[in-house]
């Protein structure tokens, strides 16, 4: 119960990775909010509707949710926006929709990271924690994709590229606030992908194996608890292996 009574947010908390991070999060005693743009304003049920593209609807949330449990401890930006063409090759999207993913994705990190920590800086203490990839901090490795219908966005790399130095300008910059700023940034998850995907992802990780969400939920109670109270501005990697090879 290391997350006793602490108040913490998930965004995209109905998402693959935010339900096994809520799950986490309530075994480990947080009471865990589900951010969703698809949540039901429902805090007795612990979930409410955000949309992070809108900043708005951003300080809404925040004000219902500390309205109601006085403070928010922990936050996690996982929500995933994106534009219905997301995963078209480089050379065929358009600049408009590199830059509306760039908007929603990259953008509304940038705002919830912000609103948050001064919120949080308010009270004194606090931790955030930011959804990066492996892919934020080196290249893909296209050969995975072969035999496959499988686009790597390229958005992506700027995005999760860009979420991960930001994370560390808000470390130094909230620091002496006593707010942690953290990132994880994991490796592939499967979700039942193309089987050959599958296989030739596997091959090149040294555990051989695809993550499950499980394998990323624990690290997220861990950055938001005390144990981790000397840590911030870090990138915690979780893929298997992958990006030591």
């Amino acid at each position: 119960m290391k997350l006793k009574d602490k108040i913490v947010v998930v965004t995209g908390g109905s998402g693959l990775l935010g339900s096994a991070f809520l799950k986490q999060l309530r075994m480990d005693g947080a009471i865990a909010i589900n951010a969703d743009l698809n949540a039901e304003n429902d805090l007795s049920a612990f979930e409410y509707k955000i949309d992070i593209t809108k900043e708005d609807s951003i300080h809404s949330f925040i004000k219902a949710v500390t309205d109601k449990f006085g403070r928010i401890d922990g936050w996690i930006n996982n929500a995933y926006p994106r534009t219905k063409d997301w995963g078209t090759a480089l050379e065929l999207e358009p600049s408009s929709s590199w830059k509306e993913n760039i908007d929603m994705h990259l953008h509304g990190y940038m705002q919830c990271s912000r609103i948050i920590c001064e919120h949080m800086k308010t009270k004194g203490k606090g931790s955030l924690i930011n959804l990066s990839s492996i892919y934020g901090f080196q290249g893909p490795d296209f050969t995975v994709y072969e035999g496959t219908t499988i686009k790597n966005p390229f958005a992506y790399a700027a995005i999760k590229g860009g979420v991960l130095n930001f994370s560390r300008y808000l470390a130094s910059y909230y620091g002496p606030f006593n707010v942690r700023v953290n990132c994880i940034s994991p490796g592939g998850i499967f979700d039942n992908q193309n089987e050959i995907f599958v296989k030739n992802y596997s091959a090149k990780t040294p555990m051989k194996r695809m993550g499950m969400p499980d394998d990323i939920a624990p690290s997220v109670s861990f950055l938001i608890s005390d144990d981790s109270k000397y840590i911030t501005g870090h990138n915690l990697v979780i893929d298997g292996g992958w990006s030591i090879v």
